[in-house]
């Protein structure tokens, strides 16, 4: 059956115990754990730092899985989500070795699941893009299948400001996309993180992309995506800011429709609520709020162990 969690990158300043308590008071299944390297964060839900993973040990391991056993709760991925295929060969290779040291994390927490982007240098047309993908991807993949991990790629376009204009920093964007993802480093261990909400602004049929791809789900995310039709008139598809990150049930996706076709398909991984909803982030307590809310409003979609 399904679990419910959460992405912990919303309680950036909760330590990892902290989070842990806060999801079992709150009665979630598993939690999504950030695995930024310890720093200043690059933009909005980047850089938090729940499980440092830089010099990761047998005793931290333990102790994580103490954490675990002691409230109740699973860590369903260890997430890190950088551009490893920026057009600096330094940054790029700084990226790419983080992400097998999350790889190797997970192996070590017996989760088995790490949950990225593949990244894109915005200035190459997505033709034009293939061959850093497989320079960088194939080792890593490789990387993940020898340590018997699952890597799940999330189909967010990063193309929300000026700096990602024009293409967006993440070339797994589309069932197109996903197709020669792929076909090109076919792998049992290299699958989607599925979100529906970036489908939305990009006026993707939702059911239809569940029924192509769940075989290739590792993990997938809830968030909800609201178009402002004002803002569509007035800049178009092609302009910047006419959609927005909402908490579940407060945009356009069909959640009866998403968890219908789901279990129809067979899911029974972890679904974890992502929220970068503004709307709910001027204190602490809106926050934690805005965590329970999407999760009373998603359980009644949900089929769970009983």
């Amino acid at each position: 059956m399904m679990e419910l969690g959460f992405v912990t990158a919303i309680l950036a300043d909760y330590s990892l115990e902290e989070v842990m308590k806060f999801a079992a008071d709150n009665g979630f299944q598993c939690i999504e754990v950030m695995c930024w390297p310890v720093g200043k964060a690059e933009r909005r839900y980047a850089g938090v730092t729940h499980i440092d993973v830089s010099n990761f040990t047998a005793s931290d391991a333990a102790e994580i899985k103490g954490l675990s056993e002691k409230y109740g709760v699973s860590i369903s991925s260890l997430g890190y989500y950088p551009n490893p295929l920026v057009a600096d060969a330094e940054e790029r290779a700084t990226y790419s070795d983080h992400i097998k040291k999350v790889i190797a994390a997970s192996k070590m927490l017996d989760i088995n699941v790490m949950t990225t982007f593949i990244g894109r240098d915005p200035s190459k047309s997505i033709e034009d893009s293939w061959k850093d993908y497989a320079e960088v991807w194939k080792p890593i993949v490789i990387f993940a299948e020898e340590q018997g991990v699952k890597v799940g790629i999330e189909n967010c376009p990063m193309l929300f400001s000026l700096d990602e204009w024009p293409g967006g920093k993440n070339l797994a964007i589309s069932p197109d996309v996903w197709r020669r993802m792929f076909d090109m480093i076919p792998s049992e261990n290299f699958g989607l993180n599925f979100d529906p909400s970036h489908l939305v602004w990009q006026f993707i049929d939702i059911e239809r992309a569940i029924k192509e791809f769940h075989p290739k789900f590792v993990h997938v995310h809830a968030k909800d995506e609201r178009v402002d039709s004002d803002l569509l008139y007035e800049r178009g598809i092609m302009g910047l800011g006419w959609h927005r990150p909402k908490l579940p049930g407060l945009g356009s996706v069909d959640w009866s429709a998403f968890f219908a076709t789901l279990t129809d398909v067979g899911y029974r991984g972890p679904v974890c609520i992502e929220v970068e909803d503004r709307a709910y982030e001027s204190n602490e307590n809106y926050v934690k709020r805005s965590i329970l809310q999407s999760k009373h409003y998603l359980e009644q979609f949900m089929q769970f162990k009983i």
